[in-house]
């Protein structure tokens, strides 16, 4: 008999980690225009971690019980009445605007989703929505042209270790804030990279030998808005997809994923790591009913580059 269960992680209030579980509840079905897909792989993200815990309410207001998560990709199950683009054993990659993508379906409006290009692997892919489109929007924003100089705080992360390479691919010359094990990779990619311990402002000034940033793009927080502000940046060349309360006080940017069309951009990206010309290191994968250790490691902010969830093996 077909499996009509679906695993999805779960909290009924806010609050920390703990507040995690995972719950049995039916299979959702592809209403008309919608698409129902087996998840593969889910990214996690620290803005889910945020919404989560109560801190971003006033902008992502909850319902409880909630689910968690936005990027995901899997293969078609069903699709509903209307839909033309998409049918069962399509491999996609997607994004969920009702917070449920770590669980073991889901089903969304086909317009939020793409087919998964041959080359680009279900841990890459998983985690590729967010990310993604919001490295691509920060890039964008701050204009940059070629033979400019941008700072990325937080190069290795998730979103900066994207920031980075699209950044290069722009003809920029890029340095990377980052913990130092991570500066070989950063290297190995063209970029010039800086311990974010100790006194950043000197050491970034010792790697722009006497030059001048031209952008900022900060990917972290913790005081980044402001460093780029004293280092002489313009505010329109400054952006932050963290550190709003920053941002308001020096009138800098703020674009992220909402700023660019999603599946377009999506599929741009998608195309990309599937050519080899970005890549998407995975720093982990869990099981989805380990979903609490692997935000316990996102927090910690040390990843280089993605954890996703593994949703369903077969």
């Amino acid at each position: 008999m077909e499996n009509q269960k679906n695993h999805a992680v779960r909290y009924d209030h806010f609050g920390g980690r703990d507040v995690l579980y995972v719950a049995e509840l039916p299979k959702p079905l592809a209403k008309a225009g919608e698409v129902l897909v087996q998840v593969k792989t889910a990214g996690i993200n620290i803005g889910e971690a945020k919404i989560r815990e109560g801190k971003l309410e006033k902008v992502f207001p909850s319902t409880f019980p909630s689910g968690q998560g936005t990027d995901f990709a899997g293969i078609v199950e069903h699709a509903g009445e209307g839909v033309g683009k998409f049918k069962p054993g399509d491999e996609v990659i997607g994004y969920s605007n009702s917070r449920n993508s770590q669980a073991e379906y889901i089903a969304v409006p086909e317009n939020q989703l793409v087919i998964r290009p041959k080359g680009i692997s279900w841990e890459a892919a998983g985690g590729l929505f967010v990310a993604g489109t919001t490295a691509y929007a920060a890039v964008e924003a701050v204009g940059l042209k070629n033979g400019e100089t941008v700072i990325v705080a937080g190069a290795a992360g998730g979103v900066g270790s994207l920031v980075v390479q699209l950044a290069k691919k722009r003809g920029a010359n890029v340095i990377g804030l980052a913990s130092e094990h991570n500066h070989q990779w950063l290297k190995d990619h063209g970029i010039t990279p800086v311990d974010y311990e100790g006194n950043k402002q000197a050491a970034l000034t010792k790697a722009l030998n006497g030059k001048k940033a031209d952008a900022f793009i900060d990917t972290a927080g913790d005081g980044y808005v402001e460093l780029a502000v004293n280092m002489g940046i313009p505010a329109n060349r400054i952006d932050t997809i963290t550190d709003f309360e920053a941002a308001q006080r020096y009138k800098v940017k703020t674009d992220g994923g909402s700023a660019v069309p999603s599946t377009e951009v999506l599929g741009k990206v998608a195309d990309m790591v599937a050519k080899g010309d970005v890549e998407v290191p995975i720093a982990k994968t869990y099981p989805l009913n380990r979903v609490k250790e692997a935000y316990k490691e996102l927090e910690q902010h040390h990843t280089h580059g993605k954890i996703v969830l593994i949703a369903s093996a077969n």
